[in-house]
């Protein structure tokens, strides 16, 4: 069975050493004349990559401003800073210079500018967007891949609500990749970026549809890649070519050609939003924490995929006549991987304590709007059926 799709990625990316230098020319090709340059902390700015970012606009006679300091999980409060800024100053373009969090906050302030009501409301389902300032992308941080995606995940400040929302009007008229600006991140940085990378290709693979063997070869061949080059990484991280893969599949692992022919599924995603929502914790940690959880959860219905997965990614085994077992292996080995480069496996581990039933709660009651809406695709996940995965991965 193949679902129907469309597929649409019209991102530009400019890939390799010394792309930046293409900046301004790039954003002159898309209109821009004045700009904001969003950002996130020091880093940017102690590496010179910021000053060599200002010194193209400089030259080229591009206006900009600047608004740094957007935090991991970003907030709508900076959403609300930047809104104003580009108003007060005119901006015609904005410029996110980072990972996905700075990409996703440049979105919402793109969206924000054209609406004359709360930004909010789009993530509430008051309203949709219907524009988009031209966002351009300067990547630091291979992870989220929101570079080439239509999504755009935000924190309320107010009750730590982080929702996600999806329009091909935000999608990026560019995106500038240099793995060479991506040496400097920490190991832990790197590990879980990795696993989100991971993680997006894996929400889509792991579905009720099965006749697309393309993208599913697509999907096993990126997941196997990313393993083998986070593994390579931690020991060699000034590794031009180890890093060039892994930047190009976080791209590659989130702009929906690992979709093409089957259906997202996305309910580790939510799960962890709730947990990096309420206690900050860094997002591809937390999709770790909870993913084994889920795969048993959601295995015995779904043996033959997870069986899948273990031979063709994990390099498990097969044993055919007992598919779940070896999609269990499947599951463990993925879970000796996060180990290997220093990701949880259980909220104990991620946290450095148990979460307590009433935490437990105050998430579920969150992930599920109330018990108004569920999770998942490959199986549909009720408020009884969340609390449990929380729980198996609170052991």
């Amino acid at each position: 069975m193949i679902k129907d799709f469309n597929f649409y990625a019209p991102t530009r990316v400019v890939f390799g050493r010394h792309a930046e230098e293409q900046l301004s020319q790039l954003i002159k090709d898309n209109g821009g004349t004045r700009v904001l340059v969003h950002y996130g902390g020091g880093s940017a700015r102690r590496s010179g990559l910021l000053d060599r970012v200002f010194a193209s606009l400089s030259q080229a006679g591009i206006e900009y401003v600047e608004l740094g300091g957007v935090v991991p999980n970003p907030l709508l409060s900076m959403v609300e800073k930047g809104i104003s800024l580009c108003r007060k100053e005119q901006v015609d373009f904005i410029l996110a210079v980072g990972g996905g969090s700075v990409i996703d906050s440049a979105k919402a302030i793109g969206y924000g500018v054209g609406y004359d009501g709360s930004v909010w409301d789009f993530w509430e389902g008051r309203a949709k967007p219907q524009s988009c300032l031209p966002i351009g992308v300067v990547l630091t941080i291979p992870a989220a891949g929101s570079e080439m995606s239509n999504s755009c995940v935000i924190t309320k400040d107010d009750g730590l609500i982080k929702r996600g929302i999806n329009s091909d009007l935000c999608r990026c008229r560019f995106c500038i990749m240099n793995p060479e600006l991506t040496y400097t991140l920490p190991p832990y940085q790197t590990a879980a970026g990795c696993t989100d990378i991971m993680m997006h290709t894996m929400e889509r693979y792991f579905c009720k549809y099965n006749g697309m063997t393309l993208t599913d070869a697509i999907s096993e061949a990126l997941l196997r890649t990313v393993r083998d080059c986070a593994l390579q990484v931690m020991k060699s991280p000034n590794d031009y070519r180890v890093r060039a893969q892994i930047m190009w599949a976080g791209s590659l692992a989130h702009n929906d050609l690992t979709e093409c022919g089957l259906e997202k599924d996305f309910a580790t995603h939510r799960l962890e939003h709730e947990l990096s929502a309420l206690f900050g914790v860094t997002h591809g940690a937390g999709l770790a924490a909870l993913w084994g959880s889920w795969a048993r959860y959601v295995l015995p219905r779904h043996e033959s995929r997870f069986q899948q997965f273990a031979v063709n990614v994990m390099g498990v085994a097969n044993d055919f006549a007992h598919p779940a077992e070896t999609g269990l292996r499947g599951i463990e080995a993925m879970e000796q991987f996060y180990t290997q480069i220093g990701m949880p496996t259980s909220l104990p581990q991620l946290l450095g304590r148990p979460v307590t039933e009433e935490e437990i709660a105050k998430m579920v009651e969150k992930c599920s709007r109330g018990g108004t809406i569920t999770l998942g695709a490959l199986q549909v996940l009720n408020q009884d059926d969340m609390a449990a995965i929380y729980r198996m991965a609170n052991r």
